[in-house]
């Protein structure tokens, strides 16, 4: 099979003779292999594991996204993505990465969210002084 894994930005893995493919679902973990049916599947955050004749098994933290498998051609979509051989320090860097990037998201959410608030406030504060 031929692995491509996407990213809003790039291409972060781009892989052929990949022999088997773990991800996981809402419904738990799933394999595909070679000769597995077509399918697409939605991926909640978590460990897709790939494994090739030269590398092994590889490890990659993905963040919710969705996989498509057509033919030998193996889709994975993601937001963001880290790779590693070695499942400990992979959890240490989704661990400074990814819940980096999420106290980040979090504090603009909130800053938009009270800048909502005032622009709405200065619009009832308009319309009364008519």
């Amino acid at each position: 099979m031929n692995l491509k894994i996407l990213l809003p930005f790039e291409i972060f893995v781009e892989k052929t003779d990949v022999m088997r493919i773990v991800a996981e679902t809402p419904d738990g973990s799933f394999a595909i292999l070679p000769h597995r049916l077509d399918c697409v599947a939605a991926l909640v955050p978590g460990i897709l594991i790939y494994e090739t004749p030269s590398d092994g098994e590889t490890f990659v933290a993905i963040d919710e996204g969705v996989i498509i498998k057509s033919g030998a051609e193996v889709l994975v979509s993601a937001r963001r993505a880290l790779s590693g051989t070695v499942l400990g320090q992979l959890r240490d860097a989704v661990e400074r990465e990814f819940l980096t990037f999420d106290r980040r998201d979090q504090d603009m959410r909130s800053t938009l969210a009270k800048l909502e608030g005032d622009l709405i406030r200065r619009l009832v504060t308009v319309r009364d002084e008519r």
